[in-house]
């Protein structure tokens, strides 16, 4: 079996383990969807949903952001690590957003990852869960450690990875994909001890007895 017909039964057998597979961030707006998967980075969702679920109720609009008080928006950030350089993106994404998009959280893969703190893997998400649009796969870690476990690919850069992943599934199922790798390395493939006894997909896994071993 090539890598095609290999990553489609990946893809098969995940959906049936994880039929509500789905981005586990909570938010209203393209602009929430924004600030929680910014700070996401480094941090769990858990912890960010308990974040958000203040901070949302002061920022309310891109202005809010871009006139926070730093050391205050540092303090609201705090518990989701690298607190002050996330509330800097934040307070720069909101300027930013007021400036030149007129306070509206762009809707090309061009224009998000101009914003301070986004990156593709951001722009994917915002751009496939708000605006309903595909332009790539999201690469967070736990894509990029089951993308190289699974053989899908051999590369380490987050961009490489997401190159090669495009090549392999069709386009409408890029954004399942992620939420699939997601899911799974959370609860089965996690990074210190991957429970492959237990995996669904391990007989399509080069690195499953491996591991096991």
């Amino acid at each position: 079996m090539d890598n095609k017909g290999r990553v489609r039964e990946i893809i098969n057998l995940l959906e049936g383990e994880y039929p509500n597979a789905r981005i586990s961030l909570h938010f209203n707006s393209s602009l929430e969807l924004l600030v929680s998967t910014i700070l996401s980075a480094q941090s769990t969702d858990r912890i960010v949903n308990e974040v958000t679920k203040n901070l949302f109720k002061k920022y309310k609009v891109a202005r809010d952001y871009a006139n926070a008080d730093l050391a205050e928006l540092e303090n609201n950030v705090r518990s989701t690590g690298f607190y002050r350089r996330k509330a800097l993106y934040l307070k720069k994404l909101g300027k930013m957003l007021v400036d030149r998009f007129d306070s509206e959280v762009p809707q090309t893969m061009e224009e998000l990852v101009t914003l301070p703190g986004v990156a593709r893997k951001t722009a994917n998400i915002v751009l496939s869960t708000a605006f309903n649009t595909i332009e790539g796969i999201a690469v967070d870690t736990h894509v990029k450690r089951l993308a190289q476990r699974l053989g899908l690919s051999n590369n380490k850069d987050p961009n490489k990875i997401e190159e090669d992943l495009m090549r392999l599934v069709p386009k409408e199922q890029w954004p399942k994909l992620t939420d699939l790798l997601i899911f799974h390395g959370r609860r089965i493939c996690n990074a210190r001890k991957p429970n492959c006894e237990e995996c669904v997909i391990n007989e399509l896994c080069p690195s499953a007895f491996t591991i096991k071993r």
